[in-house]
């Protein structure tokens, strides 16, 4: 079992949250998908959910809140980069030209966060450890395997992440059209052209789930109310489909290929 055991480095996905208008219903949704343990949390922590997977932390599903009068948020999954100074990082982020959408929060002895848009618009989160430092359980069925950015402008998103976090966007080798996010060498995740998605498809972080069987997971989702956003396909890394769940969030299914 891939478990991560210690904290990330800074500028690897590290954490993935829902925000949804109907937490309990997610909650029923995720556990028969890709079986998630997982109940409302304590009021302190509105509710927040953190699913387990094996006993281990993988997600964290919340309800919606937006002050009165004020639109919720959209039902979008967040991709959260680790850090070891989140006030640092929050400067860093303005400094390069990103928008603050939540500051520096502690969330009691947990670790701090915020939110924030790279200049294109993406929207993320930011995760510095204090008792809990994220995923536990990673690249295995059921659990987060891959995060992507999809990007209106590679060359000033690679300058972002860069002054921001210290992440290299490299061209992955053997295409002209996808990019490899590195950090200290080491692969953490992709990105992409937007073009590549729907027209109107705002800039945005995409999360991938591993499963065991793209296909029947497919059927699984469409039966309980999920859509499909993109069929199954393989490609090089794996077969894979993009779908929402049944309030409209998306996510990416792979079933990796053998190495």
């Amino acid at each position: 079992m891939p478990e991560v055991t210690e904290p990330y480095p800074t500028g690897t996905p590290c954490w993935v949250d829902l925000m949804t208008p109907d937490q309990q219903a997610a909650l029923d949704f995720y556990r028969d998908l890709l079986g998630w343990q997982g109940q409302a949390g304590p009021a302190e922590y509105g509710g927040y959910a953190v699913c387990e997977l094996h006993g281990r932390p993988v997600a964290g599903i919340a309800p919606q809140h937006a002050p009165e009068g004020v639109p919720q948020p959209p039902t979008v999954w967040t991709s959260y980069l680790a850090t070891t100074d989140a006030q640092a990082t929050q400067d860093a982020i303005v400094s390069a030209g990103g928008t603050l959408l939540v500051p520096v929060t502690d969330v009691g002895g947990l670790g701090r966060m915020l939110i924030a848009a790279d200049p294109q618009g993406a929207v993320f989160g930011v995760w510095q450890p204090g008792e809990f430092f994220g995923a536990g359980v990673v690249n295995e069925p059921g659990a987060l395997i891959w995060n992507e950015l999809h990007t209106s402008d590679v060359p000033a998103a690679t300058g972002f992440y860069g002054e921001a976090f210290g992440i290299e966007i490299m061209p992955m080798e053997g295409t002209d059209s996808y990019w490899e996010l590195r950090v200290g060498g080491r692969t953490v995740g992709g990105a992409t052209r937007l073009a590549e998605d729907p027209p109107d498809t705002p800039p945005h972080w995409l999360t991938y789930f591993a499963v065991d069987d793209v296909d029947s997971t497919v059927d699984a989702l469409v039966k309980r109310g999920g859509t499909v956003l993109a069929p199954p396909f393989d490609m090089a890394a794996g077969r894979m489909t993009v779908v929402a769940d049944p309030h409209g969030a998306p996510f990416a299914m792979i079933r990796p290929a053998p190495r």
